[in-house]
């Protein structure tokens, strides 16, 4: 399981130009059952994906093609984590 951090660069003004398209990718990611959480970064930071189903080659490669990504409006930050404890509606993360 992933944990994505997508922190808001300084070409931050340029988002409003490409979150149509952002928000297409992320649907994409839910479509394909790889995506589970997409929420903000508080306070207007950024964002934050929980993704599952995917190894890590392929997520980069899935991140990379966001366009906030490609456009540099937030720099993304991928962290792995292996469950260890979780409540039993999460049972499914630990594989």
């Amino acid at each position: 399981m992933f944990i994505v951090f997508l922190r808001f660069s300084d070409n931050k003004p340029q988002a409003a130009q490409l979150l149509e398209g952002h928000n297409a990718w992320i649907k994409r990611g839910f479509d394909s059952g790889i995506f589970l959480f997409a929420g903000s970064l508080q306070p207007n930071a950024g964002g934050t994906l929980l993704a599952h189903n995917i190894d890590r080659i392929n997520l980069e490669s899935l991140v990379q093609e966001d366009p906030f990504v490609a456009e540099r409006v937030v720099s993304a930050e991928i962290h792995e984590v292996t469950p260890g404890r979780v409540d039993e509606r999460l049972m499914f993360l630990k594989g």
